[in-house]
């Protein structure tokens, strides 16, 4: 990254995910009885936001940076008035105001990675190349995330702990703010007015893309690969602090962190690997990383040493699949609707893949824990199972024009 452009995607990249990561894991016990004391269905709604931000920022939010703002201008309002709207969490209380300061902040936030990424494309010589490591901010960004709180929570525990770990939402609220005044220095990226005779709806327009066999493959995939994903979260923490697996709960974080580790790593790398295996290729190794590390899950779990080994695959997942996946659709739509064509995809990958994984994995755990303990073979056999799907539909029906594969295609 040579060029000050570039530099500043990155740091874009750093602090946009450090918002998200500084409140994201220990919101869930601020909610709990040591904390504000919600119920489970309010500690769920809360947790649904993401889910109504990402529905609506695709028929909303993505529409205006598409279409009528200036996308640097767009990401400075929103972490203004997202990061007040965080900020505002620290003092709240009762459940009404809580929810709804929430719901404002991912009404905001949520389409910024969006955002994000179109501004990275439009400013990358060779997206190809260089996304992998501009995005690879995003995960340094949200490790970092984590030390504030370290200190934060320093020689605590219990309810006490649970106290201080208010403070997550100043940590989310003071670096929203530094970003939109951030944002403002971005490069200029100019809005893109509809065409003569198309649809003033960005939204609509990069939907009938859908039509075409390959982009509406891709879509089903990434919401079956989106689901498997939010589902390892949901599942990983139980299972590695398992008698089974046997890990204690002090480590369970920094095994998990792992894959971020190598996440950052695989991003560096990514580009490599573009240039020489393709789209198809390497989206297939990233679906079928789903499919060793829950295979060994399930056949594995009393060797402590592969199911810990096995978190490496996290980068490769997240960065052959995912990233992947933003770079090509920058290279399959056209210019003035990729903004609302990234929050398209990311309708499945933090909305709808989010929402099925906990209809599904939550109630299947549940079907399939007797006296507290877990069938662990049979739950994680599910993902084993859908990823293997997903990579038979990418290689028998993910088939990209070849003019896609130029470089010239993915540049700017």
């Amino acid at each position: 990254m040579k060029s000050p452009a570039a530099k500043k995607l990155f740091v874009m990249m750093v602090l946009e995910f450090f918002i998200w990561g500084a409140w994201l894991p220990l919101i869930w016990g601020y909610m709990g009885k040591d904390g504000l004391n919600f119920t489970e269905t309010q500690i769920t709604l809360v947790g649904t936001a993401f889910v109504i931000a990402s529905i609506l920022g695709i028929f909303f939010s993505n529409q205006f940076a598409d279409r009528n703002f200036a996308a640097e201008k767009f990401m400075a309002f929103s972490h203004l008035v997202g990061g007040l709207a965080i900020l505002g969490m620290y003092w709240v209380k009762d459940f009404p105001t809580f929810f709804g300061l929430m719901l404002l902040h991912s009404l905001l936030y949520v389409p910024t990675i969006s955002v994000s990424n179109s501004i990275a494309f439009a400013h990358l010589k060779d997206a190809k190349k260089e996304f992998g490591l501009v995005r690879m901010g995003g995960t340094i960004g949200w490790m970092l995330a984590a030390w504030p709180l370290y200190f934060v929570l320093e020689g605590k525990a219990g309810a006490e702990a649970v106290a201080a770990s208010r403070n997550i939402f100043l940590v989310s609220g003071i670096s929203s703010l530094v970003l939109a005044v951030f944002s403002l220095s971005l490069p200029h990226t100019p809005p893109k007015p509809a065409k003569a005779g198309e649809s003033g709806f960005a939204w609509l327009h990069a939907a009938k893309f859908l039509k075409k066999p390959f982009l509406l493959v891709l879509f089903i995939v990434t919401f079956i690969d989106a689901t498997i994903h939010n589902g390892y979260f949901l599942m990983a923490g139980s299972f590695l602090g398992s008698e089974t697996v046997g890990i204690k709960a002090q480590w369970i974080m920094p095994v998990m962190s792992i894959g971020q580790i190598a996440e950052i790593l695989t991003m560096a790398v990514l580009g490599w690997f573009l240039s020489r295996m393709g789209w198809k290729t390497t989206m297939i190794l990233g679906v079928l990383g789903h499919a060793a590390r829950f295979a060994v899950f399930a056949f594995m779990p009393q060797n402590q040493t592969m199911i810990i080994l096995v978190q490496v695959l996290h980068g490769v997942c997240y960065a052959f699949f995912f990233a992947t996946l933003y770079i090509f659709i920058d290279a399959a739509f056209p210019k003035d609707v990729r903004s609302s064509a990234q929050g398209l995809f990311n309708l499945l990958v933090l909305g709808l893949g989010d929402f099925a994984a906990k209809l599904i994995f939550i109630p299947l755990q549940g079907k399939l824990t007797v006296d507290g303990v877990v069938n662990y073979r049979e739950l994680f056999l599910w993902p084993t199972g859908m990823s293997l799907a997903a990579a038979l539909l990418l290689l028998f029906a993910f088939w990209p024009p070849k003019e896609l594969d130029a470089p010239a295609e993915v540049s700017h």
